[in-house]
């Protein structure tokens, strides 16, 4: 998506009841204002305070007419009230015209300010978005006995992307999996991602060796120039018929399996180094196997769910809620899985960016449907 073929208005407010109170209460100071000076008689005056009118009109609009209609009848009201009011100065008067004046333009201009940046926003949101799906490729729902599902979540409201990766391949060897991390935060943790994504992407094709296939990813790492970032990292290979998976864990959390209820971890046979790390250490890579059954469900996550902490500062007890979660299509774990943590985390919200990734093996009768 090119930056000219991006909207130009601003998206519409969606006002909460309390906003809306907000308007409602402009005009009816408008009303109390005059009625009370009416009421009051000469000699006193409550028109400056008029002013607050377009004000409170301005907070509730992307569009400048609303304080300038508020201000212009604010205007209106304290002429009138000059005219019943005769007993005063008309200094003060003036005075209240100019102030009414001054905060419906200072208010107009406020929301075309925020207007113009809410839309320069827009813009940014949206090329992230379009940015975020050439990196991170939606995974197929269904790939021979697999069905899966990804969710990410970023720990800043307003970000797309971040450090956290995942893809899912199908290759002549077996559904390949990835499933990262990088280091650090911000552009420079993206540029290492999409470094890391485009490796595999080709290598996973072309690399029949799982431990190999890690070891490249290590040496694109490395090789990067000024390169000060590393990357944790699980490496899956399903068997297109549902038979053995194989696995290269890279310095990453454990990932964690569901069988009849029970869950546990996939502990590698060697606790190796995180891609970019391994010719600091030395070694290679070694790849674990598991045996999975049908009705198995394997959960790929990043350390941003699991250590979300709550308000006490308690990590989330993944594999505890991941164990009593209801049964359901991988997507409804995840989201599941996510509103608990949600729940968890409270106000303060994730700390970190939080990567899942849910594959279920299927009954063979259940692969073509």
């Amino acid at each position: 998506m090119s930056a000219e073929s991006l909207p130009d208005a601003v998206p519409p407010l969606h006002l909460p009841r309390r906003t809306r109170l907000l308007l409602c209460g402009a005009f009816l100071l408008l009303g109390a204002a005059v009625v009370a000076d009416l009421v009051t008689g000469p000699g006193t005056t409550l028109s400056p305070v008029l002013a607050v009118a377009p004000i409170l009109a301005g907070a509730t609009t992307r569009t400048a007419r609303v304080p300038l209609i508020a201000g212009a009848i604010a205007i209106a009201a304290v002429a009138l009230l000059e005219l019943t009011n005769s007993g005063l100065p008309d200094s003060v008067h003036v005075t209240a015209l100019i102030t009414v004046l001054a905060a419906t333009l200072a208010s107009a201009g406020n929301v075309v300010l925020v207007a113009a940046r809410e839309r320069e926003l827009l813009h940014v949101r949206t090329v992230a978005e379009a940015a975020q799906r050439a990196l991170l490729r939606p995974p197929p729902e269904r790939i021979g006995p697999l069905r899966t599902a990804v969710r990410y979540v970023a720990a800043a409201a307003e970000a797309r992307i971040g450090g956290d990766l995942y893809e899912v391949a199908n290759t002549p060897y077996g559904v390949r999996i990835l499933l990262g991390d990088v280091q650090g935060h911000g552009l420079p943790a993206v540029e290492t991602a999409a470094d890391v994504l485009g490796v595999f992407r080709e290598a996973a094709r072309t690399e029949p060796d799982l431990a190999r296939l890690a070891e490249r990813l290590d040496a694109a790492l490395t090789g990067r120039p000024e390169n000060d970032r590393f990357v944790t990292a699980l490496l899956l290979n399903a068997a297109p018929d549902g038979g053995p998976v194989d696995f290269v864990n890279c310095g990453h959390p454990n990932p964690l399996y569901r069988r009849a209820g029970r869950v546990g971890e996939l502990e590698p046979p060697l606790h190796a180094p995180p891609l970019g790390l391994l010719g600091l250490v030395g070694g290679r890579y070694r790849v674990g196997r598991f045996e999975p059954r049908p009705g198995d469900l394997l959960l790929l996550h990043t350390d941003g769910v699991s250590e979300a902490r709550n308000a006490a500062g308690r990590f989330y007890p993944l594999a505890e809620r991941f164990a009593g979660l209801h049964a359901g299509s991988p997507a409804d774990v995840l989201d599941e899985l996510l509103a608990d943590v949600g729940r968890w985390v409270g106000l303060a919200g994730l700390a970190d960016d939080a990567a899942l990734l849910a594959v279920r093996w299927e009954r063979r009768e259940h692969w073509e449907h």
